[in-house]
């Protein structure tokens, strides 16, 4: 990213958000850092003066994400690059089937993306060479069992962008994928079952900020990771069934 560049970040306190707003303020980027956490931004403000600007809020709050283009464009007047990283992930429980997990995710990863969106794009028109950047997930690639409402969210995240993309290329505005594979987060941390080839948060934040200067249409990693979900997801969709079988819980919550 070049230096002196207006970037909005989302999602900034933990994870590869916080490591990405590392790699972007050494880089001499200026930063508006969005969390629910307001001590993580606080921090990396203490380390960069005069490079962070605090813009902490709840993202899925129309009204604050409003507050916070608002403030933006008060101190700024304007965004270059917006990297919209904030999620959440809830894993589906078929046998006792809850609407409102799906709400919840869709609402964090879908719905809060779209207020983002809202505030962003104004902001990024008064910019200079605007991009997007959108932090969805290798999981649309091919259907996970109980990831029903976390891959529900990100396709529907991957469509949002990949549609924008044709619309907003006449204005000279660039969209980015970032579609990673197992990240160490404080979210998969959590999770109870095998993550093959996962990064650490800072090796992925430094891939991501490295490619982002290109303005690749996706950028998507590990590259083996990657292939094997496509590979996968070519299959006919009978035996895609019966290989997702083998990674559902049987009743009794273990592996069948």
């Amino acid at each position: 990213m070049a230096d002196g560049r207006r970037i909005w970040l989302t999602g900034a306190s933990s994870g590869m958000g916080v490591h990405m707003a590392e790699e972007l303020l050494k880089s001499g980027a200026r930063l508006a850092l969005t969390a629910r956490t307001l001590a993580p931004l606080k921090a990396l403000s203490d380390r960069y003066p005069g490079q962070v600007l605090l813009v902490p809020g709840d993202l899925t709050d129309r009204p604050q994400v409003r507050e916070i283009g608002n403030r933006i464009t008060q101190l700024w007047g304007a965004l270059d690059t917006v990297i919209l990283n904030a999620g959440t992930c809830e894993y589906v429980d078929v046998r006792h089937f809850d609407a409102t997990v799906i709400e919840r995710v869709v609402r964090t990863n879908l719905l809060a993306t779209s207020y983002c969106l809202e505030s962003a794009l104004p902001l990024l028109r008064a910019g200079s060479r605007p991009h997007v950047v959108g932090v969805v997930s290798s999981v649309t690639y091919w259907a996970l069992p109980r990831a029903e409402a976390y891959g529900a969210s990100k396709a529907g995240l991957r469509y949002l962008l990949q549609s924008l993309r044709i619309d907003l290329a006449q204005e000279g505005i660039d969209v980015t994928l970032v579609s990673p594979g197992f990240v160490d987060t404080p979210l998969t941390e959590k999770n109870d079952f095998p993550m093959p080839m996962r990064w650490p948060a800072h090796k992925a934040a430094r891939h991501i900020c490295q490619r982002l200067q290109k303005r690749p249409l996706e950028i998507a990693f590990p590259t083996l990771f990657i292939a094997t979900l496509r590979l996968l997801a070519s299959l006919p969709k009978r035996l895609q069934v019966a290989l997702g079988r083998r990674l559902a819980r049987t009743s009794d919550g273990k592996p069948s």
